[in-house]
């Protein structure tokens, strides 16, 4: 899992994860894809889908894009829009809960890109929860910590 400052480090040195042994996960935000790529975040932004494809297929790597509709892309092409989240996830420390649910599902077990694919849904789940209880304004990254059982109480009460 890569995320935050490991990142910025990639960003700076992309020989990193040539050295890599096993599946690895990126979780950039699009200001941080931006500097993956050498490029502005609103290329990012316009470009979501094939910027995410092509970053993920170059370097080997799962990648979640965060943002509005978080993209995760696998190493061979496949790709996954995520259907949940809201505004109100825009805050800090978000990201972190995102990379501890991929981490905590990628201990558990599942692969690489099913961790990120479920986890993003997962997150995005809890964020839903949240603003409903509490609203969009003011939302915390606690906020979807603590929804977080609920959103897997779902996933599981509507089975596979």
């Amino acid at each position: 899992m890569l995320d935050a400052d490991a990142l910025n480090l990639v960003a700076r040195d992309p020989s990193i994860l040539r050295g890599v042994r096993g599946p690895m996960v990126l979780t950039p935000h699009p200001g941080e894809m931006g500097r993956l790529i050498g490029d502005a975040p609103g290329v990012v932004q316009a470009r979501r889908i094939e910027v995410a494809r092509r970053y993920a297929a170059e370097n080997n790597v799962v990648l979640v894009l965060k943002g509005a509709r978080t993209v995760t892309a696998s190493p061979d092409g496949r790709i996954w829009i995520n259907s949940s989240g809201n505004p109100g996830m825009a805050t800090g420390g978000s990201g972190d809960v995102l990379t501890g649910v991929v981490a905590g599902l990628l201990a558990q077990g599942l692969d690489a890109l099913r961790s990120a694919a479920a986890g993003a849904f997962l997150h995005g789940l809890a964020g839903d929860l949240a603003a409903r209880r509490k609203g969009l304004r003011g939302l915390l990254a606690g906020d979807i910590l603590s929804f977080l059982p609920e959103a897997l109480a779902e996933v599981e009460r509507l089975g596979p």
